[in-house]
This record gives structure tokens, C-alpha cells and sequence, in this order.
């Protein structure tokens, strides 16, 4: 992810992923190419640092028998970003197996989560949370004698 042209555009750079994907921490350069009109950090930025991490997460614990799509998310903006911010995200072996449990029979799980985005000296610049929407993959259903499929 670190050549992802999205985040090089931006200065976003990620610094960790736990081999087992249940840690990431992100960094946010502050520069002239993402400082807004007040000389604070764009708010774009501030969400794009933390968009696509709890899906990526999910996508890598669960296992490629789910389906994983971003479905909602909020920003609130704290206080003003003046230097380099950082956003960490964990997603505990628990919060996993509470989705896989939601997810039995086919049901689909809406489950949030938040992340902080901070200062070096850990001063709150932002909170974002995301919903994420989680389903098992369905089975592919053998056809039907008399029946036709699309692809025919």
C-alpha cells in the first residue's frame, strides 16, 4: 500500500500491518499539497488516511468466503491538524468471531467501528467511524431441470 497512488498523492503512508491484519497504523504528512484554506489538514485527507482499512481488515481475517463492502461513514472533526497525524486501527480476534457468529446462515452483519486520528503528542484531531457490511459468500445454486440460466 505504500506506492498505492491514492495515499502518495495525498501523504499517507502506512507504517504497520500486523502479518495477521489485526493492526494497522497510518501516518498523515502534513504538507502544501494537503493543507486546506485555514492551514489545517484537508478533511478529504483526514478520511482517506482511514477509509479503506476496515474492510481490508475484515477481508484478510474472515478469510475469502465473505463478501466485505464499505457501507457508511462519519467524520467528526476535533480540532485543528497542524503537523504529521496518525490513525491505528485494531480488530481483535473477538470482534471477528462475534461477525462470523452474526453472519451463520447466510445473514448479513452492518457492525461500525472507529478510529481516532491524533497528533505525535496525541491530541484527538478527528474521529471517524465507518459501517462496514459483512455476508458469507452464497453457494452457487446448481440449475434447475427445465430452466435456463442468464449466461445461456
Amino acid at each position: 500500500m505504500r506506492w498505492w497512488p491514492p495515499f502518495r498523492g495525498a501523504g499517507v503512508r502506512v507504517t504497520e500491518i500486523a502479518d495477521d491484519w489485526g493492526h494497522v497504523r497510518v501516518r498523515l504528512r502534513f504538507g502544501r499539497l494537503n493543507r486546506n484554506l485555514f492551514g489545517t489538514h484537508f478533511g478529504g485527507s483526514l478520511y482517506a488516511m482511514c477509509d479503506p482499512f476496515w474492510g481490508l481488515m475484515l477481508v484478510h481475517r474472515l478469510g475469502g468466503g465473505y463478501l466485505v463492502w464499505d457501507k457508511a461513514a462519519e467524520i467528526e472533526y476535533v480540532s485543528p491538524g497542524r503537523g504529521d497525524v496518525f490513525a491505528e486501527f485494531m480488530l481483535t480476534e473477538e470482534r471477528v468471531a462475534e461477525i462470523r457468529e452474526a453472519t451463520e446462515g447466510g445473514a448479513k452483519a452492518l457492525p461500525w467501528f472507529t478510529c481516532s486520528v491524533v497528533t505525535a503528542d496525541g491530541t484527538v484531531v478527528a474521529l471517524v467511524r465507518k459501517q462496514v457490511y459483512v455476508r458469507r459468500k452464497r453457494e452457487p445454486q446448481p440449475s434447475q431441470p427445465g430452466r435456463t440460466s442468464p449466461d445461456s
